[in-house]
């Protein structure tokens, strides 16, 4: 009995297996012939489609909606060689040939007026502006007469010349290493800067006239 039921079963089996693989195969081929939405339509075109569309492409007008119903299209501006070359030329006069600007005869008047009236406010200021004073750049000041010596040569080195004073502060005698005088306080001021920036301690010293 058992062996009747376990035949029977490997009979509905392969029966079922055998249904299963016609039916796939049924679906297969009505799948494989009918056409596919979206892909199959218009995947065949002509070289007469793809003039055409190209040709479209090629005079399509990205601002056509711009333009009214009884407007003119615009013709295509094509650039002409000669016409640039011929351009230039006819721009440099207008350049070469600035407008002339518009006269303003007060401001001239009052420009020249302020222009003689300058010198003469000056003049004042020049004579009244004269320094009393002279100016010395010292570059130290020794106990010693051989220090001071020694120090005057370094500055002939440098190539500046300068001289060895001697004088009494608070009951001593003090030797001083100046160059000058100068005129220009401006004239002692570079001077020191010099000295400063080759390593020389300076200072600069006024004396009155």
């Amino acid at each position: 009995m058992k062996k009747n039921q376990s035949g029977g079963t490997i009979v509905g089996l392969i029966i079922g297996l055998l249904i299963g693989l016609g039916v796939a195969l049924g679906v297969a081929v009505y799948v494989t012939k009918v056409p596919v939405p979206f892909l199959n339509k218009g995947a065949i075109r002509s070289s007469d489609q793809d003039n055409a569309e190209e040709q479209k492409n090629k005079n399509w007008d990205p601002n056509l909606p711009l333009y009214g119903k009884g407007s003119v299209r615009p013709a295509p501006a094509t650039a002409s060689p000669a016409a640039g070359v011929a351009a230039a030329p006819a721009s440099a006069p207008a350049a070469a040939n600035p407008a002339p600007m518009p006269s303003d005869p007060l401001g001239d008047l009052a420009k020249a007026r302020a222009g003689k009236s300058v010198p003469a406010a000056a003049a004042p200021t020049a004579a009244g502006s004269v320094d009393p004073f002279d100016y010395y750049v010292q570059a130290g000041a020794f106990r010693t007469q051989s220090d001071a010596d020694a120090q005057r040569a370094k500055l002939a080195m440098l190539g500046w010349e300068a001289r060895v004073n001697e004088r009494e502060q608070s009951g001593r005698t003090v030797f001083r290493v100046r160059i000058g005088p100068f005129v220009k306080r401006v004239d002692a001021e570079q001077l020191k800067e010099k000295l400063d920036g080759a390593g020389v301690e300076s200072a600069l010293v006024r004396v009155q006239r």
